[in-house]
């Protein structure tokens, strides 16, 4: 199918979506992330996971996670920071038991059932953003928590994988205090770039007699410390993160803003949603059913109640925690990637590979309407925030 043809399917398809899904009283993003499943390999096989696509909704993940950064009320997310680690905490252990006990129960080995367990520790936080920017909630105390917990959880993710794959898998034994340096480096040298460079080469890229020299100059910093942060064994959507907190504390903010959510929002995040749907295929999913709906249900329930457990533990109210709970749900890209890896050093057998990506759209597509089913109301806040 022809580039053009494919993007004006994605594009319309995923605004007429989220249009119906307003109009039933789901966020707008539930509806794009259906009809990624109904366009491609799963249904209609209107659309296959062609590269550039991939590519495309690499972008648009990065942009959604940067617009988030941008957004992000830092002050409060200094405040949260014992509420972000234990909900991470709590949204990881919880996951990497029951992961491990329902894997034994069906016979998979004890290494095996290891990985199963860490693969749903991962968590996607971009669709909790987006559904999180729709409810007007993302600068909430709520907000900033499960931003906050994402953060931690994707760097302690990583080193579980690298210990993992060191010992279990094909790692070689120094790769995970490699990885734990690279680490520490990483967001050492961010914070000293974010805090003395970046609002200096914003003032420069201001000053250029070009077209758009402002948001030129932001986008330079996302791919610049995306790729840092890949280069640094932390996820690229980290580096987003921190490239538009580091721009929010500069007087560009407004103006990267407003120009980078039409960038974003227009082509490269529909192809993103799109693309998550992509990768599901039902082939060969009967024989994995029972394994298939007993770890989703583990999957989902796990992370909400560790979360919100790490939530009402450091002061959030009954609601507001299983809001928490809620947003660290989605397993998506992280969950996918982590797959793939395991797939390829045979610590996930190939006949339970499916109902792993399966199970992780379940997850991205259930929290939306937990978010929204949970959303803390302005006249609820004073109680289920009670402490700082």
């Amino acid at each position: 199918m022809s580039i053009l043809l494919t993007l004006l399917i994605i594009i319309a398809s995923t605004k007429i979506a989220g249009d119906l899904s307003v109009r039933l009283g789901q966020p707008s993003v539930l509806g794009k992330l259906i009809v990624g499943i109904i366009l491609g390999p799963a249904v209609l096989h209107w659309i296959e996971a062609e590269p550039f696509l991939h590519e495309m909704s690499e972008i648009g993940v990065l942009l959604l996670m940067f617009i988030a950064g941008l957004e992000t009320d830092l002050d409060q997310l200094k405040r949260n920071w014992r509420s972000s680690l234990a909900v991470a905490i709590g949204g990881i252990a919880a996951p990497l038991v029951g992961g491990y006990f329902v894997s034994l129960a069906f016979g998979l080995t004890n290494s095996q059932a290891l990985f199963v367990g860490l693969l749903l520790c991962a968590t996607s936080v971009s669709i909790s953003v987006q559904t999180l920017k729709e409810m007007d909630a993302l600068q909430s105390r709520e907000g900033t928590t499960i931003l906050g917990a994402a953060v931690v959880d994707d760097v302690i993710v990583v080193m579980l994988l690298a210990v993992m794959m060191s010992i279990l898998g094909t790692g070689g034994g120094g790769a995970i205090g490699e990885i734990a340096l690279k680490n520490g480096l990483f967001f050492l040298l961010i914070l000293i770039v974010s805090i003395f460079v970046v609002p200096q080469i914003m003032k420069w890229f201001a000053s250029q007699r070009v077209s758009e020299p402002v948001i030129s100059g932001a986008i330079v910093l996302v791919c610049g410390y995306a790729y840092f942060a890949e280069e640094m064994a932390v996820a690229g959507i980290i580096g987003a993160f921190a490239a538009g907190i580091a721009i929010s504390q500069t007087k560009f903010r407004e103006e990267v803003e407003h120009k980078a959510s039409p960038i974003a929002y227009s082509l490269f995040v529909p192809v993103f949603f799109v693309s998550i749907g992509l990768s599901v295929s039902f082939d060969g999913i009967g024989s994995q059913l029972g394994f298939l709906l007993v770890l989703t249900v583990v999957a989902v329930a796990a992370k909400l109640v560790g979360g919100a457990l790490g939530a009402r533990l450091t002061g959030f109210g009954s609601r507001s925690s299983l809001m928490i709970g809620a947003g660290m749900v989605s397993r998506g890209e992280v969950a996918l990637i982590i797959a793939a890896s395991g797939l390829e050093s045979e610590m996930l057998p190939q006949r339970y590979f499916t109902a792993v990506i399966v199970l992780v759209i379940i997850t991205t597509l259930v929290t939306p309407p937990l978010l929204k089913g949970l959303k803390v109301t302005r006249g609820q806040q004073p109680s289920d925030s009670s402490s700082s």
